[in-house]
């Protein structure tokens, strides 16, 4: 019978979204620190986005070419720590720009894998997913609060020794994670790019383009918004804990909203919280409560949202084309998308202010549900159950 390892797939998933908890709220903190300018931080956190365009599908086609998905997992634990120890001796631009694209090409090529290694694990178990992709969440919030915490009471380079710290947490599980045999599917043979000329495959994967374009000012500027508006690190935490807690909300509801409801509707749904939940970060930075229930619309923009994106690549995708059709989602989506929107909003945060730039977020949100309104018209047999999330994010 076989043996779910949950603890060291539940650890990994942990101390990898640990990472995005830390990095992605507070890493710009410190670039600020460094006196870089708005495009300059937005050009180096761009990096992750940047690297996900043609990294994850790079080595998605690797492990499925050779089947080496362990080692490539390894890799990218190993030349990712090593990527951000070079940040200790870093502070021009040049310098970091380069350690931060082996960071991001290394850390890119593991979560996709990651996904379909828990996936063949798990095998006609995909509720049970739920349950180890939930101490992703715990990590996030873990490391956001403490994090946040210790940078009331700390400088800035504190960021960097927690970030380090959790790459080496994310390379310790790497190295104890069994393989497990693939799960042959009934629609093995069916060509990808058959798949990729489907209209409602190019409007889902157009849509997420441009949902991850519309996040692109959140994940680089959230922090430094909320900050030069009298938050302290410990609220700012606070706000983004609260993110992911409406995240976990949804997913706990998920299976009910998928019986119910169609794709479609949810992603309309998603789309339009998205339109507005940026309107307001961008207008009423001002009001606690606003910000509160931006963080809370985070739950349908992201867990939602993301859920059911994930699941109609897990089943529009079958068999030995699943994990490129994954990689594929993650590059157009956080990498392509998620590139622009960092690019946009570093040119014109400090052009138009930050009311403006996340209004063009909001843009992005109004034409990706368009393209859902118009395209995506057919439900999946069933969304699973499961918290069904790649990344993050961030993402």
């Amino acid at each position: 019978m076989h043996s779910l390892p949950y603890w060291r797939l539940s650890g990994y998933y942990f101390f990898y979204f640990a990472f995005i908890g830390a990095f992605s709220p507070y890493f710009g903190l410190y670039l600020q620190s460094l006196s870089f300018s708005a495009w300059d931080i937005g050009l180096l956190m761009s990096q992750m986005q940047l690297m996900r365009l043609f990294g994850p599908n790079l080595w998605g086609w690797l492990a499925d070419r050779f089947g080496r998905r362990l080692f490539i997992i390894r890799l990218a634990g190993v030349i990712g720590l090593a990527g951000f120890t070079a940040f200790f001796w870093l502070d021009r631009l040049p310098g970091m720009l380069l350690a931060m694209a082996v960071l991001a090409f290394f850390w890119s090529a593991a979560l996709p894998l990651v996904e379909t290694l828990t996936f063949d694990h798990l095998r006609e178990e995909r509720g049970s997913y739920s349950r180890i992709r939930l101490w992703g969440s715990v990590g996030f919030i873990v490391a956001v609060m403490a994090t946040g915490a210790l940078l009331d009471w700390t400088s800035a380079v504190s960021v960097l020794w927690v970030c380090w710290t959790i790459l080496l947490g994310i390379l310790g599980y790497a190295l104890t994670l069994p393989e497990s045999p693939p799960v042959i599917h009934a629609r093995e043979t069916q060509p990808i790019g058959d798949i990729l000329r489907q209209p409602r495959v190019m409007a889902l994967m157009a849509a997420c383009f441009a949902m991850s374009a519309a996040h692109g000012a959140f994940y680089v500027f959230y922090s430094i918004h909320l900050d030069a508006h009298g938050y302290s690190k410990t609220e700012v935490g606070l706000l983004w804990s609260l993110g992911v807690l409406a995240e976990i909300v949804v997913f706990m509801f998920m299976a009910r909203l998928s019986n119910r409801y169609s794709l479609r509707s949810i992603l309309l749904a998603c789309f339009a919280a998205a339109v507005l939940r940026f309107l307001m970060m961008g207008w009423g930075v001002e009001s606690v409560s606003i910000m509160i229930l931006v963080q809370l619309l985070h739950g349908l923009t992201f867990g939602a949202y993301h859920a059911s994106a994930i699941a109609a690549v897990n089943q529009w995708f079958p068999g030995k084309v699943q994990g490129r059709g994954q990689a594929l989602y993650s590059s157009l989506s956080f990498g392509a998308g998620g590139l622009l929107g960092a690019l946009i909003s570093g040119r014109t945060w400090d052009w138009l202010g930050s009311g403006w730039t996340f209004t063009l977020g909001a843009l992005f949100a109004l034409a990706g549900w368009f393209l859902i309104w118009g395209w995506v018209r057919d439900r999946p047999a069933a969304l699973p159950s499961a918290r069904e999330k790649s990344t993050h994010p961030v993402q």
